[in-house]
């Protein structure tokens, strides 16, 4: 699914979100290992789970041609510095949800990008018909959880000793949802 482009000001800041096009490939490629390295709040180590341009060519036609799924990016001076999806299933037992997952470049934290692409999102999934979004979150990632509550999802479950970090210990993900009667 593609949706128009918003332009966001914020602290004296102007990025844009968009629907991801397929010449941004290569981009995300590079993009998604320096994210992967910035945090510990995302399910990958740097280089784990590596997606080349051909992959993201592929997801990015194949999230466009459908329905059920939605590949955002945002942009600052034409540098991509987040990104989100929604993905939905093809089974009828599934079809009324979409999972959501969010990333953004450190250097751009706190200018509210991951809210925008959260809240298009959420636009999005309940115009498309979608009834339950559904994401999982660090325990940990407090500030994360507080907005994802502040939009409406709610605490699920909680899978224990789900995630082992650098620091040898293990942590749990919390699983929520929002869902839209």
């Amino acid at each position: 699914m593609v949706i128009s482009q918003q332009i966001y000001y914020v602290k004296g800041l102007q990025y844009i979100i968009r629907s991801a096009d397929i010449s941004d490939a290569h981009e995300l490629s590079h993009l998604r290992v320096q994210l992967d390295g910035e945090t510990e709040n995302l399910d990958r180590e740097p280089g784990e789970g590596y997606m080349d341009e051909s992959d993201f060519e592929k997801l990015i036609q194949r999230d466009t041609e459908s329905k059920r799924n939605l590949f955002l990016v945002a942009s600052v001076h034409n540098e991509i510095v987040g990104f989100s999806r929604c993905e939905g299933h093809d089974l009828k037992r599934f079809a009324h949800k979409v999972e959501f997952g969010v990333c953004i470049a450190e250097e751009w934290w706190g200018y509210g990008i991951g809210k925008e692409l959260l809240q298009q999102s959420i636009r999005w999934a309940d115009s498309a018909g979608m009834k339950k979004i559904t994401l999982n979150v660090l325990e940990t990632n407090k500030q994360a959880i507080d907005l994802y509550t502040k939009f409406g999802f709610e605490m699920e479950g909680v899978l224990k000793n789900d995630k082992m970090l650098s620091d040898g210990k293990y942590y749990s993900t919390v699983v929520m949802g929002r869902f839209n009667e």
